[in-house]
């Protein structure tokens, strides 16, 4: 049986171990902050796309929801940093494929969310 890892003592890991406990901690509370907005104050019946235009409107919930995206892609990305780092060698060619693959799909998904919260313009679809 395999001893349960401990926390780490500094550097990049423990910095990467710490940023995982605290975006957890603000996702909670930022998730939950949607889901009563969009499923409680909201009856689902109302969300429609004049809704959420409605909503994206406000710079306040663009950068809500971009803390969201940021958050939660960051998170889930560090965590299968942190599987790559416990199934591949060190210095092995394939660590280094993984990881830098999983920084270009960050970046990629980071930035085309950013794309689509900050240019969404809600009054190019009125006349639709």
């Amino acid at each position: 049986m395999q001893a349960a890892r401990s926390r780490p003592n500094g550097g990049w890991e423990w910095i990467s171990w710490l940023y995982m406990r605290v975006s957890a901690v603000l996702l909670v509370f930022l998730v939950l902050g949607h889901l009563y907005i969009m499923h409680i104050v909201n009856s689902t019946d109302t969300i429609d796309f004049a809704f959420v235009a409605q909503r994206l409107a406000d710079p306040f919930w663009r950068v809500y929801d971009l803390l969201i995206l940021l958050l939660a892609l960051s998170h889930g990305l560090n965590g299968l940093r942190g599987i790559v780092n416990d199934y591949t060698r060190p210095g092995g060619g394939w660590r280094l494929f993984w990881n830098a693959t999983l920084w270009t799909v960050g970046l990629v998904f980071t930035v085309l969310g950013a794309l689509v919260l900050f240019s969404f313009d809600p009054t190019a679809f009125a006349g639709r």
